[in-house]
């Protein structure tokens, strides 16, 4: 499952999406962060198709209260296409509210036989362009504070022929939403034409092993480095 990304800096936003207001905040390349620690990213939602804003991973629905249980609640980093229109979780946002989070790339395990650890490897554009990824989203409340915030889940689909051979054990992928069909996402009406979209990406994607940060723990990954070809170094400090 997709759990680990990098994201693109405010001004490269602004370079690759010019006919975009950009509203997110973070001057700075992200180069790898987990799902887990329940990030800020950008993110252009149906609501507002011409902005890039922030909003923050892991979907809070509705009826949690505060966010003390929006911490607690389950892990719905991902959403997966086959069962988004019956999980409770989702069901009631998908036909309306759907998103493109936008990425460098994304970071996914390999199971090595033998091997009780797995390996990582990083997933981009050849060109290194920015990736769409396809999410469903919630406009969270916290009702003691008043707060509200936009949270997100990526969703995911049955691996494509790159993935089936390194993501090898679930064989999943996240939905990558080529440049060609991002307004169809975005404006797409009714069950039939959301699932027609959300299928394995047919397109071309770079990849190599990197650095293993589904392991790393007091480590700061977030280094340019993370993303290059492993070295064979056993840390990164």
């Amino acid at each position: 499952m997709c759990y680990h990304v990098g994201s693109p800096s405010k001004s490269e936003l602004k370079n690759k999406l010019p006919k975009k207001k950009i509203y997110y905040p973070n001057e700075n390349e992200i180069f790898h962060i987990s799902g887990f620690t329940r990030p800020y990213l950008p993110v252009t939602l149906n609501s507002d198709v011409d902005s890039v804003i922030e909003a923050r991973w892991k979907l809070i629905p509705g009826w949690v209260k505060n966010e003390t249980d929006a911490g607690k609640y389950a892990n719905t980093l991902n959403a997966e296409s086959e069962s988004i229109f019956e999980k409770a979780s989702y069901k009631d946002y998908i036909l309306k509210n759907r998103g493109l989070l936008y990425v460098s790339g994304f970071y996914e395990p390999h199971k090595v036989a033998g091997k009780k650890e797995s390996e990582n490897y990083f997933i981009y554009a050849p060109q290194n362009e920015i990736l769409t990824l396809g999410v469903v989203y919630n406009n969270f409340t916290d009702q003691e504070t008043g707060e509200t915030y936009p949270t997100f889940s990526i969703i995911t689909t049955a691996a494509n022929p790159l993935l089936e051979e390194i993501h090898n054990e679930k064989k999943r992928m996240p939905l990558i939403i080529s440049a060609q069909d991002r307004d169809a996402w975005l404006f797409a009406e009714g069950k039939q034409e959301i699932q027609d979209l959300m299928k394995p990406y047919p397109g071309d994607l770079g990849s190599h092993q990197v650095y293993r940060v589904t392991g790393a723990r007091g480590e700061d990954t977030n280094k340019p480095g993370i993303q290059d070809k492993w070295s064979g170094q056993t840390s990164l400090f």
